[in-house]
């Protein structure tokens, strides 16, 4: 197996599956002793983007005083 010139490496399939390494999975590298691994990181280093999207949704959710009925109402151009 060889890095690119990008210091990119392809982590065959079976070792994927086996770790749990999913796409988008975070992960650390670690030297010890002259050789290096690679482990899940203990939590994320940054919300993903669905859970930006949820965050936001929460933070400005409760400040229209409509009721469903007139929200829907507007996007179906009935106001």
């Amino acid at each position: 197996m060889r890095i690119t010139s990008k210091g990119q490496v392809t982590i065959p399939q079976a070792i994927r599956e086996q770790a749990g390494l999913l796409p988008n999975t975070e992960v650390e590298f670690l030297v010890e002793e002259g050789s290096v691994r690679l482990i899940k990181a203990a939590r994320a280093r940054r919300p993903t983007r669905g859970a930006r999207a949820v965050r936001r949704l929460r933070e400005h959710g409760g400040r229209i005083p409509m009721t469903t009925d007139e929200i829907l109402a507007l996007t179906r151009g009935e106001a």
